[in-house]
């Protein structure tokens, strides 16, 4: 049975609607840098594919992943590396004078995003619904991201496949954006399940 006194709980369970149009869920992030330098210094991009893992991407609003770690553009001289969990910099000091020595940075940002992860015949439709992004996966491909908002917060978005989305915003928004999801999320139903670390 629907219920719709509980839309916005965090609590397990079948919210608004009958039928369920998307899933949502805590996306809990492990670990997170911020990668900056010049992806036209092959000394950068060398360090960075050595210590993060992964080689920077030039192309805007381009990702690069692998196994439990996605690397994401936000600027042509910045980045946003997530794990899951904690295993790719084991140790970050080394990674941090690798980068600097290379004429980059690296910067510890594990608390300031919270993730949510949207998927479903509805995802893009409850995107959409705060969110001036053409959503349509023929603009917004999968393995890509976009800086944008969803109702009134900054958001970084990442598409995992056409029915899939992660949603980043502040911590410190973490109870608004959940709350603005949920209601857009219980025209069609939805569903909550645990948290689960975030899968690139």
């Amino acid at each position: 049975m629907a219920d719709i006194d509980g839309i916005g709980s965090t609590r397990p369970g079948h919210y608004g609607a009958q039928g369920t149009g998307v899933v949502l869920a805590r996306a809990t992030i492990g670990a997170a840098w911020n990668v900056q330098g010049d992806p036209r210094h092959a000394p950068f991009v060398a360090a960075a594919e050595r210590q993060v893992g992964l080689a920077p991407v030039a192309q805007p609003n381009a990702c690069a992943r692998r196994e439990g770690l996605l690397l994401l553009w936000l600027g042509p001289r910045s980045w946003l590396a997530i794990e899951g969990e904690r295993t790719a910099l084991t140790d970050a000091d080394v990674a941090r004078d690798a980068l600097n020595a290379a004429g980059g940075a690296l910067f510890d940002v594990s608390s300031s995003r919270v993730a949510f992860t949207l998927r479903g015949a509805k995802a893009a439709d409850v995107l959409a619904s705060g969110c001036p992004l053409d959503v349509d996966v023929r603009a917004f491909a999968p393995g890509t991201c976009a800086q944008s908002v969803f109702g009134h917060l900054n958001a970084l978005i990442y598409r995992h496949d056409p029915a899939t989305f992660t949603l980043m915003v502040a911590t410190s928004f973490a109870a608004d954006a959940w709350h603005a999801l949920s209601v857009a999320a219980a025209v069609d139903g939805y569903d909550v399940v645990p948290a689960a670390p975030f899968r690139p």
